[in-house]
């Protein structure tokens, strides 16, 4: 069992940038995609084979995750109760036999940290959520975290200490979630590998990998023996993004 994760920023423009060819090619069981942008008669894309769960915003043109799975779901819930982000179409949930996967686009704070605050609130209603469901069963949650945890995980830590997506306030939300009994998988099979999985469009920074990697696939503790491998599609491009993926034992 694969499990693909991207943030496409726009997925009518990442199918023009090769997203099909990728799809198809990877022939994963399931994608979980970000940053989809476009509303259900939008979406120029079915392919045979998956069924299709799309949460979109209700700003046009703004956010969304959408989710392709071979395999159809025991339930399926949109959001996560709370009208501030579920207007902006942030989070799905499937639930499998033995898991549930929940896809995120985490709400970025924005240059000036006006949204921290906002963000900060979003980390600790996530945490509450992927516990309540860790009750019940195992969880993959993936997506676009927006957060490079830690140093390795970004090119220039001190220049962008206190910039969104590297401030001591989102790294520190990251750290309580994984002291709550979650694992970075990718970071679990490879402790020293610097990978990243974004990078600005300005400067050539993708030609000279000066990245960050703030897209994830966390599990909770217990599950992490079913996960076979997780890595990092360096080289697909389509989007700022790059894909991520697990392979289930």
């Amino acid at each position: 069992m694969k499990i693909v994760s991207w943030n496409v920023a726009g997925l009518r423009a990442c199918l023009n940038k090769g997203f099909d060819k990728f799809f198809q090619e990877e022939k994963a069981d399931i994608y979980c995609l970000q940053e989809t942008k476009c509303l259900e008669e939008q979406n120029p894309f079915h392919p045979l084979g998956y069924e299709e769960y799309l949460y979109s915003a209700l700003k046009k043109g703004y956010s969304g995750v959408m989710i392709y799975s071979k395999v159809k779901p025991l339930s399926v819930v949109y959001g996560i109760g709370d009208l501030e982000y579920d207007n902006e179409g942030r989070t799905i949930t499937l639930e499998f036999d033995n898991y549930y996967l929940v896809n995120c686009y985490v709400p970025n704070a924005k240059r000036e940290l006006e949204r921290l605050d906002s963000r900060m609130r979003f980390e600790d209603l996530m945490r509450e959520y992927l516990n309540s469901l860790k009750k019940k069963k195992n969880v993959i949650y993936c997506g676009d975290l927006n957060v490079a945890h830690e140093e390795i995980d970004i090119k220039n830590p001190k220049a962008n200490h206190h910039n969104a997506g590297f401030t001591d306030e989102e790294r520190g939300k990251m750290t309580e979630l994984l002291n709550e009994g979650y694992i970075d998988t990718f970071r679990y099979f490879y402790p020293e590998e610097v990978k990243y999985t974004w990078w600005s469009y300005l400067g050539h920074a993708r030609e000279k990998d000066v990245g960050w990697r703030i897209d994830y696939f966390i599990v909770n503790q217990d599950f992490i023996n079913n996960v076979k491998d997780a890595f990092i599609y360096s080289n697909v491009e389509g989007s700022d993004h790059c894909p991520i993926g697990i392979e289930l034992k």
